[in-house]
């Protein structure tokens, strides 16, 4: 256990790797909250009627507001704990970031004016928004994570602080006009990208199906569970296959020196083992999450109360396993001597976790703020259980006072 005089001790390295922890976690949540966006993307086919589409857009409209939130911590927590990424990411790639950030902007929008009297453009116009959201946003997302393992195109150079040429120097910089778009080109970036979009689907079927007390809607939703689950299962052992045999950018603790080693990720998760086997018990709760919808869903739906229904609670181990496979993932990207946002352009701008943090004195100050982090999820589970105390119906919606 922690005490008063070890916390004070803590060193620089642990610091480090404690607040990549934190902000690998905020990325983990932040892939199972895409949920929100996945079950948007398929509403239409879900749902199939206004009626139905207004039971899936009211279930995800609860909880955008965690994802959103979720998203500015996770950037906010970069721009802390290790800010020369933040400036080279969120300031190089522009264009991605912006994009991402647009499309959840008009999804706060199009949730609020979809059926707003007076929308003179019709709440067809606010659900293609939506429906856009929920494939651009999960895919620029799982782009943006996969050029942990695939490398971007900037340059990173240091000397400017200090040679004077101008007032505001620029550290770093992309190293052509796309500013992030190019990441897009690369196939493998497509393949991940795609396998967090058919992620973020089977995770908002499964949340619409456990939120949702409407029979049609679940009975749709095994089908759809089916088209959206194959998918992401196929791409995602593709790209884990070509992530553990890719050369891998390893980091030089001793001379600061960026190389690139032949399997150095499937070396990470061996010499790591506590990571694989998170890894391995992430992906079985994934596939255990979406079999038990699948194969042990009852025929009919009409013995059940809705209120004490123990069926459809594929969500919540799919949802878990999400976060563990991603933790690990996130983390094999920058532990065990890791460059974790490596540079296509020139290996020796790759930034580490040494390389690109904070000093050692804001991590520690962090560190003592960070510890109320408990309490804030404490009180996230109590929202979200008083949210979801009574699954979502067509009366509701009709005599709801405040509905999307």
């Amino acid at each position: 256990m922690l005490t008063i005089s070890s916390l004070i001790s803590l060193s620089y390295t642990f610091l480090q790797h404690y607040w990549c922890f934190v902000v690998a976690l905020l990325g983990a949540l932040l892939v199972f909250l895409l949920f929100v966006q996945g079950a948007n993307s398929v509403a239409g086919s879900l749902g199939y009627t206004p009626e139905g589409r207004r039971l899936v857009y009211n279930s995800t409209g609860r909880k955008w507001e965690f994802t959103f939130t979720t998203l500015v911590t996770f950037g906010g927590a970069f721009f802390a704990s290790y800010p020369l990424f933040y400036s080279t990411s969120f300031g190089g790639a522009y264009w991605l970031w912006m994009i991402i950030l647009f499309t959840f902007v008009v999804q706060a929008v199009s949730y609020e004016f979809q059926n707003k009297i007076g929308n003179f453009l019709g709440p067809r116009t606010f659900q293609f928004c939506l429906t856009l959201n929920g494939i651009l946003g999960p895919l620029l997302l799982g782009g943006a994570v996969a050029t942990f393992f695939e490398g971007s195109n900037f340059i990173v150079e240091k000397e400017n602080l200090i040679s004077g040429a101008a007032l505001t120097p620029v550290i770093s910089h992309w190293a052509n006009a796309s500013h992030g778009l190019d990441a897009l080109l690369n196939p493998w970036v497509l393949v991940f990208g795609f396998a967090v979009v058919f992620l973020a689907r089977t995770l908002g079927i499964l949340y619409v199906m456990n939120n949702v007390a409407d029979e049609d809607i679940r009975s749709r939703g095994s089908v759809r569970l089916i088209g959206a689950a194959v998918p992401f299962v196929i791409l995602f052992v593709a790209y884990l296959v070509h992530l553990l045999t890719k050369d891998g950018f390893a980091y030089d603790p001793a001379t600061g020196i960026i190389f690139m080693e032949p399997y150095k990720y499937l070396h990470n998760l061996l010499d790591m083992w506590y990571l694989l086997i998170i890894l391995i018990i992430g992906v079985v709760l994934v596939l255990y999450g979406i079999a038990i919808e699948i194969f042990g869903r009852p025929d009919k739906l009409s013995n059940c109360k809705w209120v004490n229904c123990q069926i459809n609670k594929g969500i919540w181990p799919a949802g878990i396993g999400t976060v563990l496979t991603v933790l690990a993932l996130l983390l094999c990207s920058a532990w065990n001597n890791t460059a974790y946002y490596p540079s296509t352009a020139d290996l020796q701008s790759s930034l580490t976790m040494q390389n690109s943090c904070s000093s050692e004195f804001t991590l520690r100050t962090m560190f003592y703020v960070s510890l109320l982090v408990p309490f804030v999820l404490a009180y996230i589970v109590y929202c979200w259980r008083a949210i979801d105390a009574r699954k979502i119906t067509k009366e509701e919606i009709a005599e709801g006072e405040h509905t999307y």
